[in-house]
């Protein structure tokens, strides 16, 4: 598989009031085309940080941030999921969905032909006229989602895009959203602070050590299950739970 994103030896430093803070050290992985890989680690650590690096929102300090070859950052071709579904309220399913493509200035119809594919396909067709407040926080979540594959990115980053859901809800829309992702044969990084879920999705989880960030892992995934909740019930997942929750828990300990 090609390969899309690349970090090689980044360093992140950013300036306080009163100090300098080193936020990442040296950090070195990979992304291959239709990969879902997961980012865990100690709370602080610098998911976050990373996300930013990735969409071009922050330079490295020093090192290689690569998209397709280039550490020239096409933000276009990245797709952002928040915590938030981000949706305005005053406006329809169809309005949300295509907000993006009333500010591009390029021939937009055949996105527009996709966005209605799209809400056929996930069973929201029926939805397209109603108002995000009549939609269930997992409707709204794959309503954000849609919105953002109809602008067709190379590279999805997903933010904690199911914290704010109640546990049932998060584990259907786990399905939900790795479905359409694989689907869609997109490539995503998932950051979450949920072991158990980035096992599930993810064909492999970076675990981070504590600031300043580095690789403290690998770990390339084997579960049998066509989704994330049937890969739950693999023999192996409790294996690689305990794995990276021994790996958190020690980074803990030592700080």
């Amino acid at each position: 598989m090609n390969e899309i994103l690349k970090f090689e030896n980044v360093n992140y430093f950013y300036q306080t009031k009163d100090d300098e803070i080193f936020a990442i050290d040296n950090l070195s992985f990979n992304v291959l085309e239709n990969e879902f890989v997961s980012i865990v680690g100690p709370s602080g650590c610098g998911k976050t940080t990373i996300l930013s690096l990735i969409a071009g929102l922050l330079s490295p300090s020093s090192g290689k941030v690569m998209l397709d070859g280039s550490t020239k950052i096409d933000r276009r071709k990245i797709g952002y999921m928040f915590q938030r579904d981000m949706l305005f309220d005053w406006r329809s399913v169809w309005k949300n969905i295509t907000l993006g493509l009333e500010l591009k200035k390029e021939d937009v119809k055949k996105k527009l032909e996709l966005a209605e594919e799209l809400l056929k396909k996930y069973n929201l067709y029926n939805f397209k006229n109603k108002k995000p407040s009549s939609l269930s926080g997992g409707m709204r979540q794959r309503v954000a989602l849609i919105r953002t594959l109809v602008l067709e990115p190379r590279l999805l980053l997903l933010d904690e895009p199911f914290s704010a859901l109640d546990y049932q809800t998060r584990l259907n829309l786990c399905d939900d959203v790795y479905d359409i992702i694989k689907k869609e044969k997109k490539t995503a990084i998932l950051v979450t602070h949920d072991i158990a879920e980035a096992i599930s999705m993810s064909d492999k989880i970076i675990v981070l050590s504590s600031r300043p960030a580095r690789v403290k892992d690998e770990i390339t995934l084997n579960l049998a299950g066509k989704t994330p909740l049937k890969k739950r019930d693999d023999d192996s997942f409790r294996g690689y739970f305990e794995k990276i929750w021994g790996e958190l828990t020690n980074e803990e300990k030592n700080n």
